[in-house]
């Protein structure tokens, strides 16, 4: 099996939420004078684990989901519902990515690697929450929240505030932007009965709370910012994703499936790399 099938099969491309995230927690976790740079060493090595966390986090979620998604038209066509990959293979790549993510946290440091199954127990959660609670989207947003922990972790090798309010941060900017799409399940998961704020409160309802929820992840980069002791550059940055968060809420109220999924991947894209141009600019000229 050639590896390209193997990145659509695990939606490669969606790294791009989680990464720019953890990137700016070890920028800002790096000593001043240093201008936000850890080395090549650890900035490889938090690469490394955040492909092998995400890629056995997608992948376990597309074998839990196989039958989930063979009933729903959107996802029908995903490698496991269709026979473009067997079972087996897909759970031999869940394996090798969560064995590489233990082995490349062995190097980092000790607090990583033995909080590096806690991390995979979070990340293959989430995959059973819609079966049992309406607020997956917050365990979701959990999933993504080890990112900036983790790589603050890489860099310091101890807890601190600034990671844990950037994780709050991202758990909020994921219920946002997760009810938007899974607006686009209304039907189906209603129908299977797999359950999601969008299937209690409506349509309409839980778009309230995914505003609500982005105007909370605002107000807690702006917190970030200030114990970060963050200057202009940091600020200017935010500016520019509080008007991509109020765009996604623009799209997602056309309803249709071009704007949901420019609300969902193109907006949020720009949000996560838009943060992690404005620390790094930031942290390089302290």
């Amino acid at each position: 099996m050639s590896f390209r099938k193997y990145f659509d099969f695990v939606r490669f491309e969606h790294t791009v939420f989680a990464l720019p995230f953890a990137l700016a927690s070890m920028a800002v976790a790096v000593p001043p004078g240093r201008h936000g740079w850890p080395g090549w060493r650890t900035f490889l090595l938090i690469l490394a684990a955040m492909v092998c966390a995400r890629t056995s986090a997608m992948g376990f979620n597309r074998i839990v989901d196989r039958k989930l998604d063979a009933r729903n038209p959107r996802t029908a066509e995903r490698h496991l519902p269709r026979g473009q990959m067997s079972v087996i293979s897909a759970w031999w790549l869940v394996i090798v990515a969560a064995a590489g993510l233990v082995m490349v946290t062995w190097f980092i440091n000790p607090i990583c690697f033995y909080l590096s199954p806690v991390a995979l127990v979070v990340v293959f959660f989430y995959s059973f929450t819609k079966r049992f609670t309406d607020f997956s989207h917050f365990f979701l947003g959990l999933s993504l929240a080890v990112a900036p922990v983790g790589a603050w972790l890489a860099v310091r090798g101890r807890f601190d505030w600034p990671p844990v309010v950037l994780a709050l941060a991202v758990v909020f900017w994921l219920v946002g932007f997760d009810i938007i799409y899974a607006t686009q399940d209304y039907e189906s998961d209603k129908a299977q009965g797999l359950r999601s704020l969008p299937v209690r409160l409506g349509i309409e309802g839980s778009l309230k709370v995914a505003r609500v929820a982005h105007a909370v992840m605002a107000a807690v980069l702006l917190g970030f910012g200030l114990i970060s002791n963050l200057r202009m550059p940091y600020y200017v940055g935010l500016s520019i994703i509080a008007l991509c968060l109020i765009a996604q809420h623009f799209a997602a109220r056309k309803r249709d499936p071009v704007s949901l999924n420019v609300a969902f991947f193109r907006m949020n894209a720009a949000i996560s790399m838009v943060f992690l141009a404005a620390v790094v600019v930031d942290v390089a000229m302290r």
